[in-house]
């Protein structure tokens, strides 16, 4: 197979002491591209430099709804700065999360929407990020969405949901949650969704897939992803995984690897 991991978190803490054996790993697995995401300006630095180090691995920078109330005036300047760096792909994750609420339900909905502003002022797609706010994270895309492009990442939301996010162009991306064996709702999602709207990721540390939940996630378990979503939806997994790595490649505007158009 031939995969992208097109969400992990590689500068987490808990890959300190192997992080160049977990990147080689996935490699060997078949993990062909990876998109690092930062969450506030310190991960979105560190995911900079990681697109800098590794050729396969691309960074997005952004503030994550947990640490929008720490957003200084001066900060801004700082993340516009970092957004237009070469390796830099989206603007991400941002969004809402109103099941922890580590930061005011609306200084999340500011920062959110500073951001998407942001993304459209320097024509970069957006990562969202949306735990239990799935009413809020629609009424804003649907105000201030327009001219955007992006990804619902470790979708969470209903059918009617990904059906508004792929009317407003967005991709819909599914992480290990939808190898669990008492998720219902996510399988049935991923089988719906067009094949050239669907990505897949890791989020990793987080949400590793079945049968290792509990576990580090890492950019190698995409391919269990892919598996079960192939599953669900009858098709070979080989293609699926070529397909989201296609996909991912067109939203983010990088180039599919081995792929030359003087070819065809």
């Amino acid at each position: 197979m031939r995969l992208f991991d097109t969400h992990a978190h590689l500068d987490d803490g808990q890959f300190r002491e192997d992080r160049d054996q977990v990147v080689q790993q996935a490699r060997t697995a078949g993990v062909e591209l990876i998109v690092n995401v930062g969450c506030d300006l310190v991960s979105s630095r560190q995911s900079i430099a990681l697109a800098t180090a590794y050729p396969f691995i691309y960074a997005a920078v952004g503030i994550h709804p947990h640490d929008a109330a720490n957003m200084g005036s001066g900060d801004w300047a700082v993340l516009a700065e970092m957004a237009g760096h070469p390796r830099v792909v989206a603007i991400g994750e941002i969004g809402l999360d109103f099941y922890r609420d580590r930061s005011p339900r609306p200084a999340q909905q500011e920062v959110f929407s500073k951001q998407l502003a942001l993304a459209r002022r320097l024509k970069k797609p957006v990562i969202i990020h949306d735990r239990d706010a799935h009413g809020e994270v629609m009424d804003i895309l649907k105000r201030q969405a327009g001219g955007l492009t992006g990804v619902l990442h470790c979708f969470s939301g209903s059918w009617e949901m990904a059906q508004f996010c792929l009317r407003l162009g967005f991709y819909i991306s599914i992480a290990g949650p939808v190898t669990y064996l008492n998720s219902r709702q996510l399988p049935e999602i991923a089988r719906k969704v067009p094949r050239d709207r669907l990505l897949i990721e890791t989020d990793c540390p987080y949400l590793t897939p079945h049968p290792w939940r509990g576990k580090r996630n890492d950019p190698s378990f995409v391919r269990l992803v892919a598996e079960k979503v192939a599953a669900v939806r009858g098709e070979d997994p080989a293609e699926l995984a070529w397909q989201t790595l296609v996909n991912g490649c067109t939203l983010f505007g990088i180039p599919v690897p081995g792929y030359d158009p003087t070819t065809i």
